[in-house]
């Protein structure tokens, strides 16, 4: 019985950190079509802005516990806002670095998606994702987002446990690529909302006051790093000329 546990363990643990094949080129378009498609059409935007807000929450509480503060809860609203409560000084590195981290979150881990699927880490993308609701769904303090992270974990834990490759990996890229799409859409968002002064205690503010640096200046960086994310994941993902199909060429040559 030992050793066949340890056997099944073993073979979790290769799948866990082995190579998948290349997905075919046209599925790595293909699911950047329904991703940009989300990001773009409202009615599915206030739904697939979930997923954002929980990469943003998540983003905070990550920092909150990197720079030692306590970690009081993480609260996900059906208007897809978020709040996460941290104590510790009011002040100083610890407190700009988990202000900021909210909006930098979901870019970034789209890049890092990213860089995973371009090394065929696949599986290893997936259950990276399933590990960090994990983490979150146990400082969530309300229904609604206990609700939204279990779901979100049971629908990749479903496709990654029994999917096909090209589901997993269909899936996969389609995260990612969502991910980078999304990222800067609530930037502009927040910028909107502080141009008509309807978010005084905005991220940007908050960190205005913290440091002496324009809200705008915030912003700016939440946009440059979100831009500089979806460059840079595109090209990671992009498919290489030996994936692609052979064009014929022009008659006569």
């Amino acid at each position: 019985m030992a050793s066949a546990d340890a056997g099944g363990i073993a073979e979790l643990w290769d799948r866990l950190t082995g190579t998948q094949p290349d997905p075919p080129w046209w599925l790595v378009v293909l699911a950047a079509l329904p991703a940009l498609a989300a990001v773009l059409h409202g009615p599915t935007w206030r739904v697939a802005r979930n997923v954002v807000t929980i990469a943003h929450e998540g983003g905070h509480a990550l920092a909150a516990l990197l720079t030692a503060r306590k970690l009081d809860g993480i609260k996900l609203h059906s208007d897809t806002s978020g709040v996460t409560v941290s104590r510790g000084k009011p002040y100083g590195p610890g407190m700009v670095f988990t202000a900021m981290a909210g909006y930098l979150a979901p870019p970034l881990l789209g890049l890092l998606f990213a860089a995973l699927l371009a090394g065929g880490r696949v599986t290893l993308m997936l259950w990276f994702s399933l590990a960090l609701l994990a983490g979150m769904l146990v400082m969530i303090r309300n229904v609604y987002g206990a609700l939204s992270v279990a779901a979100t974990g049971a629908v990749i834990f479903a496709v990654s446990w029994f999917g096909g490759d090209k589901t997993q990996a269909g899936f996969a890229y389609l995260a990612a690529w969502f991910l980078l799409l999304a990222a800067p859409r609530p930037v502009v968002e927040l910028q909107r909302m502080r141009a008509r002064r309807m978010a005084p205690s905005s991220d940007a503010d908050q960190l205005a006051q913290l440091t002496g640096v324009p809200g705008l200046a915030w912003v700016g960086l939440f946009a440059t790093v979100s831009l500089a994310a979806l460059v840079a994941g595109a090209a990671l993902m992009a498919p290489d000329g030996a994936s692609l199909p052979d064009l014929p060429g022009p008659p006569g040559l």
